[in-house]
């Protein structure tokens, strides 16, 4: 049971600091409604239930160097194109009609989603940590504490896409939405960057 609380903690905190996945699911829910963006939480928490079977199954596999920097690549490569995308879209929100946005589908933001879960090397390095740390736990424990986080991410990302989709919240961001979604791209297409360059430094090296 203390390790099930120490595993919940760790998994929960780390949840709280906003990454990749919560600008995605920000951006889907003031411009297409919180329903559109239930897509984008259901695609991140499928990518990160195969994160954790990855690890919890198979520590050595997860975190090959060679895996890990292939990770890297996609993932800031994938940061770089959604990025150009936020910092070129033109974001309308009618708190009248509802939030609108460029043709976004449900299956469209899951994809998204979990592409974004998947490509994310902070997910893959935390998960392998974590596997790591209670490597010698049994695994009906192991899967108890897999179902547990796959179900606290679904639920934390569909609170807040629930919170920032709400008419109320759409009232309040009408103004900002545009340039809250430019600062976002702009964030995540540096951040790609970062993460190629960084890459590319440590194999000169």
């Amino acid at each position: 049971m203390e390790q099930f609380a120490a595993v919940a903690a760790a998994h929960f905190l780390a949840l709280l600091i906003p990454g990749v996945d919560f600008f995605l699911i920000a951006r889907t829910a003031m411009t297409s409604g919180w329903r559109s963006a239930t897509g984008v939480c259901l695609g991140i928490a499928v990518a990160n239930g195969i994160l954790i079977a990855a690890a919890f199954s198979g520590v050595s596999l997860l975190s090959h160097p060679v895996l890990l920097d292939g990770i890297r690549v996609a993932g800031g490569v994938f940061l770089v194109v959604v990025g150009a995308a936020f910092v070129r879209a033109r974001v309308r929100v009618d708190v009248e009609q509802g939030p609108r946005a460029e043709s976004a589908t449900w299956l469209r933001g899951a994809g998204l989603g979990f592409t974004s879960g998947l490509l994310n090397p902070k997910n893959a390095l935390f998960y392998v940590s974590l596997a790591a740390a209670v490597a010698t736990a049994r695994p009906p424990a192991l899967v108890l504490y897999g179902a547990w986080m796959v179900t606290v991410v679904l639920g934390w990302d569909v609170f807040v896409a629930l919170a920032l989709g709400s008419r109320r919240a759409l009232a309040r961001m009408d103004r900002v939405l545009p340039w809250l979604t430019k600062a976002a791209g702009g964030f995540l297409v540096v951040f790609g960057i970062a993460m190629i360059a960084g890459l590319a430094a440590g194999l000169v090296s």
